[in-house]
């Protein structure tokens, strides 16, 4: 199975390009903070390389710059091409199969994009209002709240 998750920011501006068959391929990288610190207590940053196709890619050029916060999903390519002093070059890309913008709404225009639908030809956009003086009772939105404080399971209930 080839599956990466991966939560991080945009180190550069999404760089969209369009292919011999007029397909849109957007390339760009993102940096992603490690679980764990290091001997001097920092967290260490890998950046990895993303790639997105189509629909998902002039999306991601249209709504993103350097510094959003962004989660992808997909799986990791490796190919390789001859570089310009004639060296053989090794390359690791995500290519993206899913996404979603973590940024607030202010950052992106007051447009909050939460997925590309690669059916579609437009992108699903859902607005959501992020400031505090929301006119919305969060009680009104509360699907829990007719719960109670106790959920009682038995054994048999569970289907494993």
């Amino acid at each position: 199975m080839n599956k990466v998750f991966l939560v991080g920011r945009l180190t550069r501006d999404p760089d969209l390009r369009y292919g011999s068959s007029n397909n849109a391929v957007m390339r760009t990288s993102i940096a992603v903070d490690r679980q764990f610190t290091n001997q001097s207590g920092e967290r260490e940053t890998d950046f990895i390389n993303i790639v997105a196709f189509g629909n998902r890619a002039e999306v991601m050029k249209k709504y993103l710059t350097k510094g959003s916060q962004i989660a992808v999903s997909g799986r990791i390519q490796t190919g390789s091409y001859d570089g310009q002093d004639g060296k053989r070059v090794y390359t690791t890309d995500v290519i993206i199969d899913e996404f979603q913008f973590l940024d607030s709404k202010g950052s992106r225009n007051n447009e909050t994009v939460t997925q590309a639908n690669p059916e579609s030809s437009q992108p699903d956009v859902t607005p959501y209002d992020f400031s505090s003086s929301s006119s919305k009772n969060t009680e009104d939105v509360d699907p829990f709240k007719d719960f109670g404080d106790k959920i009682e399971i038995d054994d048999s209930d569970l289907p494993f």
